[in-house]
């Protein structure tokens, strides 16, 4: 079984390789949408929200928070494990775009 790090790494590299999101893509976004975006991983999909119980509200609060086009979020409703590597990936993406500052 691959560790928390290992997962979150590996996605990174799959968000360069197959999406094109490199560090040069990165430095565009500078108003915290890498970290929003990530926040809404966090949060959980709707699927799951609605599980717990208070979907509509917070299923309309991703949609505000989520950075980009809707089309661009892509929960992973049964594999949670994934989307917490999608929200680490987004963050490590994050704290790279601020070190890459002078």
């Amino acid at each position: 079984m691959k560790s928390g790090i290992e997962l979150i790494a590996e996605e990174r590299q799959r968000q360069i390789e197959k999406e094109g999101w490199t560090a040069e893509h990165d430095k565009q976004h500078d108003n915290g949408e890498l970290a929003d975006a990530a926040m809404c991983y966090i949060m959980g999909s709707p699927d799951m929200v609605i599980n717990i119980g208070n979907a509509y509200t917070q299923v309309e609060a991703k949609k505000a928070i989520w950075p980009w086009n809707i089309k661009w979020w892509k929960p992973s409703p049964k594999n949670r494990i994934k989307e917490l590597a999608k929200a680490g990936a987004l963050i490590a993406a994050e704290i790279d775009r601020l070190n890459s500052y002078p």
